[in-house]
């Protein structure tokens, strides 16, 4: 089991669209069940099923840097953390993607989603940083910081305080937070379990296509 989880990882790289199924079953390595397994053998059913599929970037491409980011408020039943994602494009390439358990309970869905762009946001300073080195200029309004909620702060008090960051970022204009419709969140694909339709549509967005 932890042989197969340790392939599928590693093809996580070029794959983003098996992240969250492979990470969630990653997370029984220690103790696995023969759910799990069964659960394991209908990832590499689906890669069997998409050999073709694979990241497209184009020749053309701008270099406009935005992101999304979303948390499932409490969707791991085990112990209750929610499950942040996010995923940064440079212009339409995907260049970078997480799914990721929380470390603490979150208690609001305000609490998940900020702790989930905090990180977020992190990362997109460190590539506003890195196209700075090699020569690039970047808008402070073309890092965009995607949530799915606004936050509001009065709900928040008790969040450690090392996710407040992003506030000071958002006063500079580094950052700006935007509202993204659930119908539109592609960050989805990273946190929950997904319908056929909706799986397809995101896996999409991302630029995953038939590549022969």
């Amino acid at each position: 089991y932890r042989s197969m989880i340790g392939s599928l990882l590693y093809l996580t790289a070029s794959r983003p669209d098996i992240l969250f199924s492979v990470c969630l079953c990653g997370r029984f390595q220690a103790c696995p069940k023969e759910s799990h397994l069964h659960a394991v053998k209908r990832i590499f059913k689906y890669l069997a099923y998409t050999p073709t599929l694979g990241l497209w970037y184009p020749r053309k491409s701008t270099f406009d840097l935005h992101t999304y980011s979303d948390a499932d408020f409490r969707g791991y039943k085990v112990d209750r953390k929610s499950t942040s994602g996010t995923c940064q494009f440079l212009g339409n390439m995907l260049i970078s993607w997480f799914s990721k358990k929380q470390n603490s309970v979150a208690l609001s869905t305000t609490e998940a989603e900020y702790i989930a762009a905090g990180s977020c946001c992190a990362q997109v300073m460190w590539m506003k940083q890195q196209l700075l080195d090699y020569g690039f200029r970047c808008d402070n309004t073309s890092a965009i910081c995607l949530g799915k909620n606004p936050v509001h702060h009065s709900r928040t008090k008790h969040i450690d305080i090392r996710y407040h960051f992003i506030k000071d970022h958002i006063e500079k204009g580094d950052i700006e937070l935007v509202f993204v419709p659930t119908e539109e969140q592609v960050a989805d694909i990273f946190t929950k379990p997904l319908d056929e339709n909706t799986f397809s549509k995101f896996r999409l967005e991302l630029g995953l296509c038939e590549i022969e």
